[in-house]
């Protein structure tokens, strides 16, 4: 839930939060790639008789940018509809649910694809395709892995897609980092005596044990390449995407007088959340201007270029950890913008930097998921990505397992200067910054095939 309720309107419409992205080369499949978005956070899994669903009043969609230009060249829209099969009872489910097209399951949820190109040209894809249930329990649903892989969905087009509810992967100690950004495990190796931060106790990974509801969707790499390439080198323009996640709801406004003899005029939609980067909204843009990026398109995030420049939160280490962050400190009075994240976050990072690796898109500045799709997935992955010495991570994409909080931590303390300022050494701190969690403390494990996100939490198991 790197972006869950990150922004005033959007905390108030959980059903339409893009609260994760999740972009990478499938392990299983290199052949492909695989976006997961997340919507609907922060599910406790005792939530009956009403459980969580997505919205059949929102549009949620899914952009592929490959040509750099921050507009999409590919969208995947998905749309739903739900159905009540008896009305005359208030359960979801009126026995157990041993199919996705039992009797006994009484309110079930569809989905339709349909394909939008750089032109606007709109291709359905498919028509009511069934979700999976949420996971009321072992009683109601006694082979819930089953029954969510009868889910996945091969399209005569290609791809594939999953749309349902999933535990969420995202692990991140929330009462410690709002706590004025206090992580509490971790103690520094180095500076004896010292700790980098105040610790109040073991980390605690807030998003355990809570379930998400996902969209996700696997593409053969030729078809989000630009020119339909399928052999790509990792330095060849042509490899990398720009992936962001949208939603979308209808203006409405109503003239007229009220209740059935009301004139309702119906806009067009409105886009009320959108995600790239994790915890770009959430810790880069201020409050006062977080729900207009909400309603922006990455190709407007020029506007914001000034926040990724001098970010708040790097001014704010070396005041809350005194003598620990002296460098970063003389750094941020040099009042030097930081070219380091505006190309990690609105760029991507251009070729001679690091060894191997590229993910640039060009002058554009916008806020998305840049993979390389010519990076072959890991053999042995590094929690930190990019920073740890594994560029098949974010930010390279987004894979499951990334400490995006962690890594994006590194960055803003300086780790990443030296890519563009080879004379700038890096406090001994900045390297050691880690929230002092990995997805092990997500209690859910991940599948090794698609949709990857683990089974969710039922409410017998995890009443609370």
């Amino acid at each position: 839930m790197s972006s869950h309720r990150e922004a005033p309107e959007i905390s108030k419409d959980p059903v339409a939060d893009s609260s994760d992205l999740y972009a990478f080369v499938s392990p299983d499949d290199p052949d492909t790639v695989t976006i997961i978005a997340n919507y609907v956070p922060l599910q406790i899994p005792a939530s009956g008789p009403n459980f969580f669903e997505f919205g059949d009043d929102v549009l949620y969609e899914v952009h592929i940018d490959a040509n750099g230009d921050a507009r999409p060249d590919i969208t995947y829209q998905f749309r739903f509809v739900t159905e009540l099969r008896n009305d005359r009872t208030f359960l979801y489910n009126t026995g157990p649910i041993e199919s996705l097209d039992s009797e006994n399951w009484n309110r079930r949820q569809f989905f339709s694809v349909t394909k939008v190109d750089r032109h606007g040209k709109s291709t359905v894809l498919a028509k009511k395709l069934p979700c999976p249930p949420c996971n009321v329990g072992k009683v109601s649903i006694a082979d819930y892995e089953g029954l969510a892989a009868d889910a996945v969905h091969k399209l005569k087009s290609g791809e594939k897609v999953f749309a349902g509810q999933r535990a969420d992967a995202f692990f991140v100690d929330l009462g410690s980092i709002f706590d004025l950004g206090t992580l509490r495990p971790f103690q520094d190796k180095h500076l004896v005596g010292q700790k980098l931060f105040n610790y109040a106790g073991k980390a605690v990974n807030a998003t355990d044990q809570t379930n998400v509801h996902s969209i996700a969707v696997q593409i053969p790499l030729h078809m989000v390449r630009r020119d339909g390439k399928k052999r790509v080198k990792a330095d060849d323009a042509a490899a990398v995407i720009g992936v962001w996640t949208s939603a979308s709801r209808r203006q409405v406004q109503v003239r007229n007088g009220e209740g059935s003899s009301a004139d309702v005029y119906v806009g067009p939609q409105v886009q009320v959340s959108r995600l790239g980067n994790p915890l770009f909204n959430e810790v880069i843009v201020p409050m006062a201007q977080k729900d207009k990026w909400n309603s922006l398109p990455p190709s407007e995030d020029k506007k914001f270029a000034e926040f990724v420049a001098t970010p708040e939160l790097g001014t704010l280490l070396p005041v809350l950890y005194p003598g620990l962050f002296d460098k970063l400190a003389t750094l941020n009075k040099a009042k030097k913008d930081r070219a380091d994240l505006l190309a990690i976050l609105l760029t991507g990072i251009p070729s001679g930097l690091i060894d191997g690796f590229q993910n640039n898109t060009g002058a554009v500045q916008a806020d998305m998921l840049r993979l390389n799709t010519a990076i072959a997935p890991a053999a042995k992955p590094n929690k930190f990505g990019v920073v740890g010495g594994d560029v098949a991570g974010f930010p390279n994409g987004r894979r499951i397992a990334d400490d995006v909080v962690s890594i994006s931590l590194r960055a803003i303390a300086g780790v990443t200067v030296p890519l563009v300022d080879k004379t700038f050494v890096p406090d001994a701190a900045a390297a050691l910054v880690e929230q002092g969690l990995s997805i092990k403390d997500a209690s859910a494990p991940l599948l090794k095939k698609f949709p990857y996100l683990g089974t969710p939490f039922d409410g017998f198991s995890v009443p609370s």
